[in-house]
């Protein structure tokens, strides 16, 4: 137990060492350290394309469940980017303008991106004669899109010929 109260009195005399030279903090090239500026990186839209292309890949190899399970990770990802640029958004509207205009460009890419998953997704479902599932991701390309856009007007047939809904659009 003595050794014990020996301790802090060997730090006090013997120190932690030298700080000298402990730490490189020299930044040289300022890039290397924006890690999510990568095109490589987990959170990003270029990351989402992935997961949707090697989705495609399953479906033309007739592999529905893998295809299945990288059209929900880009889902997934692409509803967290959509989340993360609408909260930055929101945060920053009155403070500094140019951050709520790129929050929202990239939102709205976001929002494409996720609408062609969704698409993806339920005609996935649709082809599995899983329709019922296939019927929220339409309302919600839909929803995030709106009606008037090629994607909206696109799923909005699909609900048609589904028997989801009856009344044509004529927008």
């Amino acid at each position: 137990m003595k050794f014990l109260k020996l301790i802090p009195i060997l730090f006090i005399f013997f120190g932690n060492g030298p700080y000298k030279n402990e730490v490189n903090a020299e930044i040289n090239n300022p890039e290397e350290f924006r890690v999510l500026s990568n095109e490589s990186k987990n959170l990003s839209i270029s990351n989402v394309k992935y997961f949707i292309r090697e989705g495609d890949k399953y479906i033309k190899n007739g592999d529905f469940e893998k295809a299945k399970d990288f059209y929900l990770d880009a889902r997934k990802l692409a509803k967290q980017l959509a989340s993360f640029y609408s909260d930055l958004n929101s945060s920053f509207k009155g403070i500094d303008a140019r951050i709520p205009n790129e929050m929202q460009r990239k939102g709205k890419q976001t929002l494409q991106i996720l609408a062609e998953s969704n698409e993806r997704l339920a005609f996935l479902y649709i082809k599995t004669e899983k329709p019922e599932v296939a019927v929220p991701l339409l309302v919600e390309t839909i929803r995030i899109m709106s009606p008037n856009s090629s994607e909206g007007k696109e799923a909005y047939e699909r609900l048609i010929q589904l028997g989801f809904v009856e009344t044509k659009f004529k927008g």
